[in-house]
């Protein structure tokens, strides 16, 4: 038991010997790697080439979006991984946002990932799922939402059960899951007839900036794994190693992937038809394609969904330390080695998002406009913040530093602030949402009394 890590005093429940510490590195290499190929290989990568060729101009910039986005997210996981082996924290990009700007803008970014990003994640890849799950084992006219809830409450009570339940789910959903995406690719290479479709005309000149924001929504998750940096045994700069190994691991699928789509297809055909993996699953083995496509669609969104679950109650149990409002969701359950009230807060309200219907999900490209704002808002954040930590504070033991330091960086936060102006001058009405509801996370923050600094940071 490490009693730095105890909650304030005033609060009963910090003298339970079973809450009162924190995380200990107990987790290995693989189960890093499983969980981010895990949450970045997730149900995206069914949609998002169908947006990605509805806006290119050619198959080469397609194909070349895809590259540049593997390379784009690596250069910020090496940014990432700086942080990370510098701060190890179960909060994360929130506590590297707490060292660099303080406590208000960590409670921003952590009421946005509560609110907006992780829950909504949940609720979303958890309809993913009922939806195709039905398909395979239909149960009434409720089926979709019966297996989503279903889904959230078993993900969410496996992960409380204990960080190695959680963590071997992991593993093994990933290999499932990888599994299922590599034989797509194969179907898609060798057994489906090869298509001569026409070029789609050029989508005009800001086209590469959409293109962008879909591709990189597709790479988006890697940077979940620092949620796991106070975690992973020893604390040192392997979690970043890691982080690349996963994103190159996902590059390599997710080209192969589009290579595959756009032989099977063509790329007015993968425009043309919103599940691109269905239609090439169909050509390859007929009828039983689309049986075998919702199955690997089905275990692409559960992987998602625990991986999401893991690191979206870190960040709220990392958020809740500082405030001693909500501080009860900040336990950490010792005996379990997970954030155990933070998992219970975060189940029930992706529970409310999913049983709020069908109504709530009004198609991915609104997922997109609600989420991606924010998102990169943040991200850009976090990466002006390793300029500032590294000025304010020149004599940290670093052991992983980024190289070509400041030219990465530098690339990292322009791709950042670019990717935040494209999702703005391209989104609609649901990025003014996740504004507002950002906002309301300002107001909350005016009635909410922080604690020192110091005590968010143990």
């Amino acid at each position: 038991m490490r009693p730095e890590l105890a909650s304030p005093a005033s609060h009963p429940a910090a003298r339970e010997p079973i809450t009162d510490s924190g995380p200990s590195p107990v987790l290995k290499d693989r189960d890093v790697l499983a969980l981010t190929v895990g949450i970045v290989v997730g149900a995206g990568i069914f949609r998002t080439p169908a947006l990605v060729a509805g806006v290119s101009s050619s198959e080469a910039m397609m194909l070349g979006a895809w590259i540049a986005g593997g390379l784009l997210s690596m250069i910020g996981a090496l940014c990432y991984a700086e942080l990370a082996a510098a701060y190890p924290h179960v909060g994360g990009d929130t506590y590297f946002l707490r060292r660099a700007y303080g406590l208000r803008t960590a409670f921003l970014y952590g009421w946005a990932r509560f609110s907006v990003i992780q829950t909504g994640s949940i609720a979303l890849l958890a309809y993913v799922f009922g939806d195709y799950t039905a398909v395979l084992l239909p149960i009434g006219p409720q089926s979709a939402m019966i297996y989503a809830v279903l889904v959230v409450i078993a993900i969410s009570g496996a992960n409380w059960l204990g960080v190695r339940v959680g963590a071997t789910a992991q593993a093994l959903l990933t290999t499932v899951e990888v599994l299922g995406l590599a034989a797509v690719i194969v179907a898609g290479l060798v057994l489906a007839p090869a298509a001569a479709a026409p070029t789609i005309p050029a989508s005009g000149e800001g086209a590469l900036g959409l293109v962008m924001v879909f591709v990189l929504l597709t790479y988006g998750g890697w940077n979940e794994a620092v949620y796991l940096s106070a975690e992973v045994e020893p604390r040192s700069s392997r979690i970043g190693r890691l982080m690349v190994i996963g994103l190159g691991i996902v590059t390599l699928l997710y080209v192969l992937a589009n290579l595959a789509f756009v032989r099977a297809l063509g790329l007015a055909g993968m425009a043309e038809h919103q599940a691109v993996a269905a239609e090439v699953m169909r050509l390859a083995f007929g009828g039983p394609g689309a049986w075998a496509i919702s199955a690997i669609i089905a275990v692409a969104a559960l992987t998602s969904v625990n991986a999401t679950v893991i690191t979206g109650a870190r960040s709220l149990c990392a958020l809740a330390r500082a405030f001693p409002a909500i501080g009860w969701a900040g336990k950490w359950r010792a005996d379990r080695g997970t954030p155990g009230n933070a998992i219970l807060v975060q189940g029930v309200v992706a529970l409310a998002l999913v049983l709020a219907g069908a109504t709530a999900r009004d198609g991915f490209a609104l997922a997109v406009e609600y989420t991606a704002p924010v998102f990169w808002t943040f991200l850009f954040l976090v990466g002006v913040g390793l300029f500032v930590l590294r000025m304010r504070e020149p004599e940290r033991p670093r052991p992983y530093r980024v190289p070509l330091y400041p030219v990465l960086p530098a690339i990292f936060c322009g791709t950042s602030l670019y990717l935040l102006y494209s999702s703005l001058a391209y989104s609609g009405t649901g990025a003014l949402v996740g504004v507002a509801v950002l906002g309301l996370g300002g107001i909350f923050l005016c009635f909410l009394k922080p604690q020192t600094e110091e005590e968010f940071d143990r």
